[in-house]
């Protein structure tokens, strides 16, 4: 089955905010996998995997700085990878819990599939 990313919602919602803000958002592209009646994703995975992951270090690479949607203060596994990767390069990362502690407070405690940079 097609992975879904957690925090949608919250992704939107940011974008926005930060468009408003007149930022430049880089988000991401899709929040979940197509539903193709023709394609088995399980034979694909790791690679998709791989290349969606790519992806993302090439958006952060164009980002001035990188904003983690991360509601009640969680970041998993693939985000904490991005997240080192950004400080690798140098970018300031922000997160929504240290903006907004009040509102993310009672966040989902499992990963999320991509926490992608906001800009």
């Amino acid at each position: 089955m097609p992975a879904r990313t957690k925090f949608e919602a919250e992704f939107a919602e940011i974008n926005q905010r930060l468009t408003m803000e007149g930022y430049v958002v880089i988000s991401l592209g899709m929040f979940s996998l197509p539903d193709l009646s023709d394609y088995d994703w399980t034979v694909d995975s790791s690679d998709l995997r791989g290349r969606l992951g790519g992806v993302h270090f090439q958006m952060i690479r164009m980002a001035d700085e990188v904003y983690i949607v991360d509601p009640g203060g969680y970041v998993g596994e693939s985000t904490r990878r991005e997240i080192a990767y950004a400080e690798s390069l140098g970018k300031p990362v922000r997160y929504l819990s240290r903006e907004c502690p009040a509102r993310t407070g009672d966040g989902p405690k499992s990963e999320p599939d991509r926490t992608v940079p906001h800009r």
